[in-house]
């Protein structure tokens, strides 16, 4: 059995030491609630947001080449695994190839992994799900716990949400982890003109700006906190230089919130901002850099017509 986590351990003082430091911020990994996840896959099927539409698109069209190239007897482990909607085309192709397939979702959310199972099991039959609830952020030493050669996924360009020296620092950590033998499975988004990134990060039906602001409610209920969503606009901005879209939480008033939990008095300015997440976007440079500082040796790589996002298969 694989170890689960009820809460990541470190998160009260991850979010004590970004909401007093300036400028303020949160971690990421608090969109993730129940509802939080929710809302995320109301995104993911938005006509704005291209992502999952073409990572599946590819999937779809690739995964036989991807069960192939990664050979037989694999376990596939799907790190941020969400609900698993794209993920039966990849098990479906490889239980092709062998005829026992074990799947391992890993996720903070468990509301999420229970439907992933759910949707596995209905789509998938043959397929043994093994759900792990783990913060990874935390630490990937559960990978040495799961058996036999690995396919190691990490989908949505979530590779993305890390600043340059962290994701590099991420997969070094997966690679050390890993055995001689696995794979890992990155979707990243390219770069691309702003009027295509933009629109998927604030979309028309305001459900990205709802998803935003609903880290403030997580912490609300995690730590006892008073801040009043209706206080706060959502904000997209595109950084040309760092080829990033940055997410902010900017007050519309002069405002005080209490972090009874924590202890905090935080005083807001109007148009103070909070931020919440960074998403890079990748150029073929930095990504042979990445993987090579990273210790894995690029194999595939699988892009959508128009070269907006890719698929890459690299090794151990």
């Amino acid at each position: 059995m694989l170890r689960e986590l009820t809460a990541p351990s470190g998160l009260a003082a991850e979010v004590e030491e970004g909401l007093i430091k300036l400028p303020r911020s949160l971690p990421c990994k608090l969109f993730y609630d129940g509802a939080g996840s929710a809302l995320f896959e109301r995104i993911t099927t938005l006509p704005e947001y291209y992502l999952t539409r073409l990572e599946h698109q590819i999937l779809r069209e690739r995964s036989s080449e991807i069960a192939e190239t990664v050979d037989e007897n694999v376990t596939l482990v799907e790190l941020g695994a969400g609900t698993a909607a794209k993920t039966c085309t990849l098990l479906s192709a490889v239980a092709v190839r062998q005829k026992d397939v074990r799947y391992v979702p890993v996720d903070i959310s468990k509301a999420s992994l229970d439907e992933a199972r759910a949707r596995v099991s209905r789509q998938c039959p043959t397929v043994c799900v093994q759900p792990a609830a783990i913060d990874f952020m935390e630490g990937l030493e559960f990978l040495r716990e799961i058996p036999g050669r690995k396919l190691i996924a990490y989908l949505g360009s979530s590779i993305g949400n890390f600043d340059p020296e962290a994701r590099v620092g991420f997969l070094r950590e997966i690679r050390e982890e890993a055995a001689p033998g696995d794979c890992l499975l990155l979707g990243t988004d390219l770069a691309k003109d702003p009027d295509v990134l933009l629109p998927a990060y604030n979309d028309s039906r305001g459900v990205t700006a709802e998803f935003n602001k609903n880290i403030l409610r997580h912490v609300n209920l995690e730590f006892s906190a008073d801040f009043d969503l209706a206080r706060f606009h959502h904000v997209a901005i595109w950084n040309a230089e760092e080829l990033k879209i940055e997410m902010y939480l900017e007050s519309t008033c002069a405002q005080t919130v209490n972090v009874r939990a924590l202890h905090l008095v935080l005083p807001l300015a109007q148009g103070e901002r909070i931020h919440t997440e960074n998403s890079f976007k990748f150029t073929q440079p930095t990504l042979s850099a990445m993987f090579i500082a990273a210790g894995f040796l690029l194999d595939r790589t699988w892009t959508d017509q128009k070269r907006w996002y890719a698929v890459h298969l690299a090794r151990v």
